[in-house]
Order: structure tokens, then C-alpha cells, then sequence
């Protein structure tokens, strides 16, 4: 009796452990989105970027030279309708790496909104015809897995090399 019952747990186990074969393993491709970039002269090109690495992070990966990062840490997170985390980062620390984050793309809706530290290093850097709604900080844009087929595009850059 013993022994069947043993064997009856483990069958009952069995489908709790058991994994979906008709997907297949996870593989990296699972995290990955492709954005495309179009540049200042209006050229374009489609990166990979994986999911979870800023937007600058993704660029300087594919050679895509967007400036001097904004090093700073998010200074919080949204994680839920209810629930904002503080991260106590410093947040932007310089507003080199604006892009223009477009198009109808559920991801660029899902976006976490700029923190008040990134618009006011935005209009620090770029004159006030120079910024638009959809003006971000690539180094403070967390890419998610909505974002596969947006498009950014990269205004002219601000000169950066006065030493």
C-alpha cells in the first residue's frame, strides 16, 4: 500500500514539474527587441536591444553614438497602479542623449513617465523649441518587451567636446 501510494504523489507531482515542449527552452531571443533609429540626416538602422537595459545602453551596444551618458540611477520605479518604489538615485545628471521616442507603439505607452530631475536636465541642455512631449533621456528609458518595432529618432547632437 505503501508503495502505491507513493507512486500515486509522485504521478500527481509529475504535471506540476512537468514544462511546456511546445515552446521550447528560453532562449535570448525571448528577451530581445529590435528599435530603429533614424539619425539626424534621416538615415536608419534597426538594433537589437534587450529587454531591462536603458535605451543608451542598447545604442552604445549597436555603435550608435548618442553622447555623453546621464549616468545617474532612476530615483524610482513604478511597479504597480498602487505602488511607486524609491530607489534614491540621483537620477539624469546631464541631458546629452535626448532622443524622440515615436510612433502608435504599445511601449512607448508603457514607458515609465520622465521623472522631474530628467525634464529639468532636459530644459537645462535644450532650448524650449527643441523639446516635445515625446522628448526622453535615452540613458532613463528602461526598454520592455512592447517597445519590439519602435521607432527614435536622434536629434542633432549638442556640442560636446569643449574641453
Amino acid at each position: 500500500i505503501l508503495a502505491s501510494r507513493r507512486s500515486m504523489s509522485a504521478a500527481a507531482a509529475a504535471p506540476a514539474i512537468a514544462t511546456n515542449t511546445d515552446s521550447g527552452p528560453p532562449s535570448v531571443f525571448d528577451k530581445l527587441v529590435k528599435i530603429t533609429i533614424i539619425d539626424p540626416s534621416g538615415a536608419r538602422r534597426t538594433i537589437p536591444a534587450m529587454i531591462g537595459q536603458t535605451l543608451y545602453q542598447a545604442c552604445d551596444m549597436n555603435g550608435v553614438d548618442l553622447g555623453p551618458a546621464s549616468v545617474g540611477a532612476p530615483e524610482q520605479k513604478v511597479r504597480s497602479d498602487t505602488w511607486t518604489e524609491p530607489l534614491y538615485g540621483e537620477g539624469a545628471t546631464s541631458g546629452f542623449d535626448h532622443v524622440l521616442l515615436q510612433g502608435d507603439n504599445e511601449g512607448v505607452k508603457m514607458a515609465e513617465p520622465p521623472h522631474p530631475n530628467e525634464i529639468k536636465q532636459l530644459e537645462a541642455y535644450w532650448d524650449e523649441d527643441e523639446i516635445f512631449p515625446d522628448s526622453r533621456l535615452a540613458s532613463q528609458v528602461e526598454i520592455n518587451e512592447k517597445m519590439d518595432g519602435m521607432v527614435v529618432y536622434v536629434p542633432d547632437r549638442i556640442c560636446d567636446d569643449i574641453p
